[in-house]
């Protein structure tokens, strides 16, 4: 009797979200609306809450820090396992602390700003920044939320 085989499913295709950004703080809700929009239509998803607060963040960060040099992009990858997200922009230096081994100087909590990068890394699975051709992209990656059942 022949030996029965089960074949594996195919791997789940990735899907890809790409937008321009206005180097405004208008980017910031669009890309919040982007986020959420792009988790929703996917199963299982990434904790939406979280991706839209730290892609918020990454989006606020090149606005705040960047200098206005040409749009912003955001870029989203859903897979079955999670999500990744970058952000690009036209500013080659590197985003603080974000990849850094040693945790970053804990934030004055007098001040307004300085917990970005703090809340991305704590928050995601993983992240960093890496050089482009036209400047550099910053990105996290969450894992898919588990399913209540």
């Amino acid at each position: 009797m022949p030996e029965a085989h089960a074949i594996a499913p195919a791997a789940e295709a990735p899907a890809w979200w790409h937008i321009a950004l206005p180097h405004t703080t208008a980017a910031v809700p669009i890309a919040r609306a982007l986020i959420r929009t792009a988790l929703t239509d996917s199963e299982p998803a990434a904790d939406c809450d979280t991706a839209e607060l730290l892609t918020a963040e990454l989006v606020a960060n090149a606005v705040e820090h960047t200098g206005g040099r040409g749009p912003i992009e955001l870029m989203v990858e859903v897979r079955p396992e999670g999500c990744r997200v970058e952000v690009h922009d036209r500013d080659p230096s590197p985003p603080g602390s974000l990849s850094s081994p040693t945790p970053p100087p804990v934030p004055d909590p007098w001040q307004e700003g300085g917990r970005g990068l703090l809340l991305i890394r704590t928050l995601s699975e993983a992240c960093g920044h890496r050089p482009t051709d036209r400047g550099k992209a910053v990105w996290f990656r969450l894992p898919a939320a588990a399913v209540a059942g």
